[in-house]
This record gives C-alpha cells, sequence and structure tokens, in this order.
C-alpha cells in the first residue's frame, strides 16, 4: 500500500485496467484536479468478480501499462489487493481505513460503473466508508438520474461545484463531476486486437 501523511486527501480509483487507456488517465486527472488530491492511488485489481477473467491480461502486464500511462507523480499505481488477497472493494476499503485513520479518502469511479455499482458486494457499505466521487464517461452522463445508488443516497448528493471538500463531508456521501470525457474504453480497446 502507498504511503499518504497525516492530513493528506487521497483519490482511490480500482479497476481492473484490462487495458489501461488515456480515458483512465483523464478520470484520474480530473480527479486530482476538481478533488484537490494530493495523492491518487491507481488500484490495479486481480480481477473484478463481476467480469469474466478469460481475457484478463496478467496482473504485472496490467501494472506496467498503468505506470506507462501516468505521469503525475501525484499518482502512486499499486496492486496491493493481490498481495492482501483481497478481490472486495468493500474489504478493502475497511483495511484501507483502518490503516490510514488520519488520511482523508474519497472513492473514485467512472460513470459507466454507476449503473452496475448495486451489485458490488456490500456496496451500501462501500457507500459508508468513504466519500465517492463519480467521474463522467460518454454514455453515462445521465445515470446520476437512473442509477439505484443515486437514488438511494439522493440525500447525500454532493453538488460538484463543492467537490473540492468532498473529502470533509461524512460518508455516504457522492458527488458527480462534469468534464472532459474520452471514448476510449478497455472492452473495445480488446476487441480490436
Amino acid at each position: 500500500m502507498p504511503r499518504a501523511e497525516r492530513g493528506m486527501v487521497v483519490g482511490l480509483f480500482g479497476g481492473s485496467f484490462n487495458p489501461p487507456h488515456q480515458g483512465h488517465a483523464l478520470v484520474a486527472e480530473i480527479a486530482i484536479r476538481r478533488l484537490g488530491l494530493d495523492q491518487l492511488w491507481w488500484m490495479v485489481t486481480p480481477g473484478n468478480p463481476l467480469k469474466n477473467r478469460n481475457h484478463l491480461a496478467p496482473l504485472a502486464e496490467r501494472i506496467a501499462l498503468s505506470e506507462a500511462i501516468t505521469h503525475d507523480p501525484r499518482i502512486k499505481v499499486t496492486a496491493f489487493e493481490q498481495t492482501l488477497g483481497m478481490s472486495y472493494t468493500a474489504n478493502t476499503l475497511a483495511y484501507v481505513k483502518a490503516r490510514n485513520t488520519q488520511v482523508h479518502f474519497i472513492w473514485i469511479m467512472g460513470a459507466d460503473s454507476l449503473n452496475t455499482f448495486h451489485r458490488w458486494q456490500k456496496w451500501q457499505e462501500i457507500a459508508h466508508t468513504f466519500p465517492i466521487a463519480v467521474i463522467d464517461r460518454p454514455g453515462s452522463t445521465l445515470s446520476y438520474l437512473s442509477a439505484k445508488m443515486a437514488k438511494t443516497f439522493h440525500y447525500a448528493r454532493v453538488d460538484e461545484d463543492d467537490a473540492r471538500v468532498l473529502w470533509k463531508k461524512p460518508a455516504p456521501a457522492w458527488t458527480f463531476i462534469h468534464g472532459r470525457r474520452s471514448t476510449l474504453s478497455s472492452t473495445a480497446l480488446r476487441a480490436a486486437q
């Protein structure tokens, strides 16, 4: 797990990154800027339990490719979930929270994940662990209106103009951040190979 100093604001951006692409880098860039992050942990997961692993590139390859497209020194590419033997986000976030009590974390995800977020194991527990920043993705701009997570936690939505203070809000708290979008997708990149 990367090291963070007391009082830092750290974004947690997890995914299979199979393969990582400039759309992921754009989400990270927007998150750092709009949320005022001191660090962003780019967490390359061993595999998504909701996705088919037949076409999953080796973890070392996905880490190397992620490092190749991330140039901001605030971004820390890590695969500590593999070392811990964890594959569920709720468990990972509980572990991170327990070991970094003086750090302010925000869970970051692309808007394309918002529609299926309610299928994640312990998704409501995730929402109660850290504030969440949902970054706009093509075709998902209106997902915050209809997604089960958005409806369930409608009362906890923070206006995106207040994104820089999201870390100060007790969870559940979430915001939807609009901005530049990339049409790149890992699924399309795999299909083109």
